[in-house]
């Protein structure tokens, strides 16, 4: 006799709460910011020491005028500039695109989808109090399904 393929009925999954995420709650911070007045070599030092791809550009008071990238290095570097002599107000992207502390992470997504860029830097009242890349956007989205254990001391 042939076994019997019996339908068992299971509850369905459950669907995932989502609790607004917002862009203060993924933001790296403290951030690290130029001024307009650094020089480029000075630059392209703390983005290689600190492994960052661009930084924002902002005026002592917090303020952020734009963003400085990998990118805009090489073109100076492409245009046979000499790297000391340039500084970031002068091949900084601006003015930069902000999000607000209270930023939903969709818009957040949707601002560097749209405008096709790596990061965006977080203000709180106009002032720079972070900054968000992509990865700290797939991080946010991945973290929950993993757990980290630590041993208790």
């Amino acid at each position: 006799m042939a076994a019997r393929a019996t339908a068992v009925k299971t509850a369905p999954a459950p669907k995932p709460t989502t609790v607004p995420v917002t862009a203060k709650e993924i933001m790296q911070s403290p951030v690290i910011a130029a001024t307009p007045r650094a020089s480029l070599r000075d630059l392209a030092a703390r983005l290689v020491t600190n492994e960052f791809s661009g930084m924002p550009v902002a005026d002592l008071d917090g303020r952020v005028i734009g963003v400085i990238t990998e990118a805009d290095i090489i073109r100076g570097l492409l245009d046979g500039k000499r790297l000391e002599n340039l500084t970031a107000d002068e091949v900084m992207t601006g003015p930069a695109l902000t999000v607000d502390v209270k930023t939903p992470i969709e818009d957040v997504m949707k601002c560097l989808h749209d405008h096709k860029i790596v990061r965006v830097p977080v203000t709180c009242e106009g002032k720079l109090v972070g900054i968000i890349a992509r990865r700290d956007l797939i991080r946010a989205l991945i973290e929950p399904e993993f757990l980290v254990f630590r041993e208790k001391l």
